[in-house]
C-alpha cells in the first residue's frame, strides 16, 4: 500500500485536468508517485519508454506532461547525459 498527500487528489487533479488540461501530467505525477514508493526512494529512474508503457499513454503524451510538471515545479529531471535514463524527483510545494 502506497500513501499518497490528500492534496494530490484534492487539489492538484482539478488542477492539472480542468486548469491545465493535461490528464497525462497528472498520470505521470501519481506513476512517479507509486514508483517512488510513497516517497520513500529519492529519485525514479525511468525512460519515456517505459512511463507510457506502464501508465498506457503515448510517449509523447508522456513528454507534454513531463513539460507541464516541471514548467510547475512538480518534478525535477537530470540526465546525466543525453543518452541516459532519466532521474525524476518528485517535488512537493504545498509542504514547506
Amino acid at each position: 500500500m502506497i500513501s499518497v498527500d490528500e492534496y494530490v487528489f484534492e487539489v492538484l487533479l482539478g488542477d492539472l485536468v480542468g486548469h491545465d488540461r493535461a490528464p497525462s501530467a497528472f498520470l505521470v505525477y501519481v506513476h512517479l508517485w507509486g514508483q517512488s514508493k510513497g516517497l520513500e526512494s529519492e529519485c525514479v529512474q525511468a525512460s519515456l519508454q517505459q512511463i507510457a508503457e506502464r501508465t498506457g499513454l503515448s510517449k509523447s503524451a508522456v513528454q507534454n506532461g513531463l513539460r507541464i510538471l516541471v514548467r510547475r515545479k512538480l518534478v525535477k529531471v537530470r540526465k546525466e547525459t543525453v543518452t541516459s535514463i532519466p532521474q525524476y524527483w518528485l517535488l512537493r510545494p504545498w509542504r514547506r
